[in-house]
């Protein structure tokens, strides 16, 4: 089967910042647009800049400063606004004009006061000034969803004509259901003419929770372009999340027939980003990209996924670029995996003891939200599981006000107490370095994560900290401490600890 080119056009710097709440400097926007890049997006739209002049010198900012990627610049269709936006883009590697107008008869009626042909000849009007001034320009049909089909196609037609290259058919207010927006896709690929010279785009909203499922509808109807943001965030119920859209079509590759240049490995870090940028949490059952997406705490999943992966999963979590799999001890989990987290400890129990510790094991979850490692330890008779040549024993910090701090750590080295200092940028690499000291380990930090498992002032924070030693070998550490210092040094002595009892897997 021929796979066509599916164009991903992200607009979370323009459309997920007009989101209540997020305001994005020019140099927050730089960052995610580069990991935006990273990710593999074909488009950034990143801003309005006749709405405001911080939204100029920010599109200004990523014209001059982006490459790989086509930059974007949203207009209305006004001549200033579109002068504005080929002044912002003038240092683009790759520019694009985004103008348009609203297109459905209460747009017209009620917000542009005009009749159908005066936006009729304001949106040729638009396309042949801003082709005039940058060769890539897409027009925007504004609520094309709800717009009577047959004068849609005659403004996509005339559009396409005054020289348009994309043109987008946007469910402005998340109205649409999947088969309806399916149909008006094909509705305008089989009515207007010279449709197959440009790319057709989509831009759902989440209204009605159907953004994602639209978009995959209209990517089956022959759309060649899908419009959305990293996490879904956006106008009210958000736009299409591209996460979602970018696995689904990743995943069912023969049934959508289409294929990006999006490199999936960058999913999580783009989201985990985008979220701290922009102060907007990631939901824990957030598909793709939620802390609960590779989470199984079911007894029954557990057993499943941990005899075989795909039981219960249907994505890698390595293809999102997330940690792994995680195994959540609660009262529902079975004897699978609580063996199989015991292993992971060390611990080695036999038929017998292993049933009585079930026993107690669910006594102790009924009581708890989450049972942990540290349980788990307390339940073996509070004795490690084996004899580690490398013992945290204490941690002290000292900061200077800047972001350097310095850490004192105490270890325990093959039975010998050492003490060292060191430096770092931030408390949590100071702490890191001054373990490396000791342990004189090679080792490259893959990943380190922290999170908070309980509530209150003593909620305890979960760290995890995943390293690539000099010969190969990934070893994953976990520590959990209501300090959440304490919390991110014990979990990586704990994976160096392991550099003695673990083998490095077979390449």
């Amino acid at each position: 089967m021929r796979m066509r080119r599916l164009y991903v056009f992200d607009t979370t710097l323009r459309d997920g910042e007009q989101s209540l709440g997020i305001t994005l400097n020019a140099q927050e926007k730089l960052e995610v647009a580069r990991q935006l890049v990273a990710l593999g997006v074909d488009i950034i739209e990143a801003g309005f800049p006749a709405s405001s002049p911080g939204d100029l010198a920010a599109v200004q900012l990523l014209a001059r400063e982006v490459r790989g990627a086509v930059i974007c610049g949203l207009s209305r269709a006004v001549p200033q606004d579109i002068d504005a936006c080929a002044a912002a883009l003038r240092d683009a590697e790759a520019p694009r004009i985004h103008t348009g107008i609203g297109v459905s008869p209460v747009h017209m009626a009620s917000k542009l006061m005009m009749t159908p042909e005066q936006v009729l000849e304001a949106s040729v009007a638009a396309v042949r000034r801003a082709r005039r001034l940058i060769p890539d320009v897409e027009f925007y049909a504004e609520d094309a969803f709800r717009a009577d089909p047959a004068f849609l196609c005659r403004v996509l037609q005339a559009v396409i004509e005054a020289g348009a290259t994309v043109v987008n058919i946007p469910d402005t207010v998340g109205y649409a259901t999947p088969w309806e927006y399916a149909d008006l896709i094909a509705h305008v690929m089989n009515n207007v003419s010279g449709i197959e010279r440009v790319v057709v785009s989509i831009h759902c909203h989440n209204d009605l929770g159907m953004a994602t499922a639209n978009s995959l509808a209209g990517i089956r109807a022959g759309a060649g372009q899908v419009e959305g943001t990293v996490n879904g965030i956006g106008e009210r119920a958000g736009n299409t999340a591209l996460e979602e859209v970018i696995m689904a079509v990743y995943s069912r590759r023969a049934d959508f027939g289409v294929e990006t240049r999006i490199n999936t490995r960058e999913i999580d870090r783009t989201s985990r980003l985008v979220s701290r940028i922009t102060g907007v949490p990631v939901p824990a059952h957030k598909a793709i990209v939620g802390s609960n997406a590779f989470s199984h705490a079911s007894g029954i999943h557990q057993d499943g996924v941990l005899k075989e992966r795909t039981t219960y999963e249907i994505i890698d979590p390595e293809t999102v670029g997330a940690s792994g799999s995680r195994i959540v001890l609660t009262a529902r989990s079975g004897r699978h995996a609580l063996r199989h987290s015991l292993e992971q400890l060390g611990y080695q129990p036999d038929a017998a003891t292993m049933d009585a510790l079930y026993q107690r094991f669910l006594v102790l979850a009924d009581q708890k939200q989450e049972v942990f490692d540290e349980d788990l330890h307390a339940l073996m008779g509070e004795k490690p599981a084996v004899d580690r040549w490398l013992v945290l024993k204490n941690v002290a910090l000292s900061i200077d006000g800047s972001a350097r701090a310095r850490a004192t750590v105490t270890c325990t080295v093959d039975g010998r107490t050492v003490t060292g200092t060191s430096d770092g940028d931030g408390p949590v690499d100071a702490v890191f370095r001054a373990v490396d000291r000791l342990a004189g380990v090679g080792n490259t930090l893959l990943d380190y994560n922290l999170r908070s498992v309980s509530r209150g002032k003593e909620a305890l924070g979960n760290a995890t900290v995943k390293i690539r030693l000099e010969d190969n070998g990934v070893l994953v550490g976990r520590g959990i401490s209501t300090d959440v210092i304490e919390a991110s040094a014990k979990a990586y002595v704990d994976a160096l600890a392991k550099s003695r009892t673990v083998s490095p897997p077979k390449s």
